[in-house]
């Protein structure tokens, strides 16, 4: 990469990898066979704030603890919160809340995660063209809750409470992308990101799952949920040089410089 480019990862990687603006509290609930596991973390004014308005929060040592049943709880939690202007864009979306090993412990609205520190999981696809290294890249609408306008991977997405990985990676392609994941050519898993960073929300933990394929002859990508306004087809210096210029989001850089350029984003 040039000399900027370089510039833009280190403060990508730095970007990634940040500690919360504020000091949070550990935010626990009880799985499935009622012992109490943490999954988040919370701000101890927004903690009190639900307690003073008699939610299912109490204190638990350093931190908060949901009460049991933490599906319910959580629903009246984010109910607050969005009535209260605290959460993010409301979404009627369900995800997975995990545990510190990733096990599925509960669920609760998109709208909340970052507010209460929980961890998330999305999907990235990046799609290179037929022939050569160009990659298609799409840029975000500009009504997007996160990143509006931004350029990003083929396609990107969360993980609905109620999908795996493969199932998110085939939905997210065909509605972002308009392409069936099954005439993909040398599809391939690319490894995992993790970013870990203040939002305007709260605290921002994602894991992002990274897959590679190539679109087949005469394929091209079109839009089918509204969420894109236009793809590009970029070859390796143009690419490099959006990159360096800051017009992809944080989540794309660093997945497009290591797989698209060969630069690892924690090196």
């Amino acid at each position: 990469m040039s000399q900027d480019g370089a510039g833009w990862l280190a403060r990508a990687r730095a970007a990634a990898e940040r500690p919360p603006l504020r000091p949070r509290d550990p935010l626990h609930v009880e799985d499935g066979g009622g012992k109490l596991v943490a999954v988040g973390s919370i701000e101890k004014d927004t903690a009190e704030r639900l307690v003073e308005a008699r939610l299912p929060l109490r204190r638990s040592g350093s931190g908060w603890r949901v009460d049991a049943p933490a599906v319910a709880s959580l629903a009246a939690i984010a109910a607050w919160l969005r009535d209260a202007g605290l959460a993010g864009r409301w979404r009627d979306e369900l995800l997975a809340v995990v545990d510190a090993d990733e096990r599925a412990v509960a669920t609760v609205e998109r709208g909340v995660v970052r507010v209460l520190g929980l961890t998330t999981h999305a999907v990235h696809l990046v799609g290179f063209a037929a022939h050569g290294d160009a990659v298609w890249v799409q840029q975000r609408a500009f009504d997007k809750a996160t990143d509006p306008g931004l350029w990003d991977t083929l396609m990107g997405g969360q993980i609905a409470a109620d999908e795996t990985v493969e199932s998110a990676l085939a939905r997210e392609t065909w509605e972002e992308a308009g392409l069936d994941i099954g005439a993909l050519r040398e599809l391939r898993a690319a490894g995992r990101i993790t970013i870990r960073r203040p939002v305007a929300e709260g605290y921002m933990v994602e894991h992002l799952a990274v897959y590679s394929a190539r679109l087949p002859q005469g394929a091209l990508p079109a839009n089918r949920d509204g969420e894109v306004v236009r793809f590009e087809c970029l070859d390796r210096a143009s690419l490099e040089a959006r990159l360096a210029r800051g017009e992809f989001t944080l989540e794309a850089g660093l997945i497009l410089a290591r797989e698209a350029l060969g630069r690892e984003p924690n090196a």
